[in-house]
């Protein structure tokens, strides 16, 4: 099979399109035909290799090179084959997956009990938009304990993560303001957003109004500056930050845990769930899809084959919702 393997840190063209041998499902593993994925910071910070700190912290990022040998983490295909023991899913079911890595390849291996079944309103493309992305957001907004009423705060409502808090918050019944670029903002009212704040022209935390939950997934501001748009009592949630090459994001987020002891409002880092911890938000997912609440957000396509232009695009920083790979 056709995949684009990664065997050192560099600019996009360290993606190499190698025929590799096509993986064999072993028991309660289930071989998936990829008809699509899509690209997400996530694959840029593995392909550079960067914050550099990452590499010291004993990840996926390896000190001379990533301990990942095909990116990817967004998947959605069919089902091809089927190991020993599988018994929820039969050779030709549309399925998408969150998985650590291996997307960028014609098959790939994913245990049974990490698989869901795709949307049926959602083609391969969108349904590959999907898992990283909205599966962060929903984490997100179960830790900040979302509810009907609640005002929410979005900074970053127009990228990936983003577009889909601003769904899915709306989904459960809260009154939502995104923070984005004005080039944007009609993007985000349309998902919903009551109110749209462009951070070129007007600082978020000093407009006099707080809420209950602020989404951080640009990390424009220190947390000493966010609680002035929180409610005494409300809830910071740390989805992501700014990129850097030696410590950013990293950065970001350790200074905003050590300020946390000192403010009164709740402070919680998000972290994504993979694999087979995944699978229920991807199931609740696909319920708020298939009921119309939720759709997927798509910046641009590229053919399989253009993969690193894809990763390159995303590297600048300016991609609304998600990109896309075609297989």
């Amino acid at each position: 099979m056709k995949a684009f393997v990664i065997r050192s840190y560099g600019p996009p063209d360290v993606l190499e399109l190698t025929d590799v041998g096509t993986p064999v499902p072993g028991p309660g593993e289930v071989l998936v035909r990829v008809r699509a994925t899509s690209v997400q910071p996530y694959d840029w910070h593995h392909m550079r290799g960067e914050p550099y700190v990452a590499r010291l912290m004993g990840g996926t990022l390896g000190p001379r090179r990533p301990r990942i040998g095909i990116l990817g983490a967004d998947v959605a295909g069919q089902v091809e084959a089927i190991g020993a023991g599988v018994t929820a899913f039969r050779p030709g079911d549309e399925v998408f997956a969150l998985l650590t890595q291996g997307g960028f390849a014609e098959y790939v291996c994913v245990p049974e009990s990490a698989l869901a079944r795709k949307p049926e309103n959602l083609s391969f493309e969108q349904a590959a938009a999907v898992p990283m992305a909205a599966v962060t957001a929903l984490i997100a907004l179960d830790q900040g304990r979302v509810q009907a009423g609640h005002e929410v705060l979005v900074n970053g409502a127009s990228g990936g993560v983003g577009t889909f808090a601003v769904q899915l918050a709306k989904a459960f019944g809260a009154e939502v303001t995104g923070v984005c670029s004005g080039r944007n903002a009609d993007l985000v009212r349309s998902l919903g957003a009551d109110e749209v704040v462009d951070y070129t022209k007007e600082d978020f935390t000093r407009r006099g109004r707080r809420h209950d939950l602020l989404l951080d997934i640009a990390g424009t501001r220190g947390l000493r500056a966010c609680t002035r748009a929180l409610k005494p009592r409300g809830t910071h949630l740390v989805v992501g930050g700014p990129a850097g090459r030696w410590l950013q994001p990293v950065g970001h987020i350790a200074a905003t845990l050590a300020v946390s002891p000192f403010v009164s409002q709740r402070v919680v880092v998000t972290q994504t769930a993979y694999g087979e911890k995944a699978r229920g938000d991807l199931m609740r997912l696909t319920d708020l899809i298939e009921d119309g609440k939720v759709t997927p957000v798509i910046d641009r396509g590229y053919p399989f084959d253009e993969i690193p232009a894809a990763v390159g695009y995303v590297e600048q920083g300016h991609a609304r919702g998600k990109v896309v790979i075609t297989l």
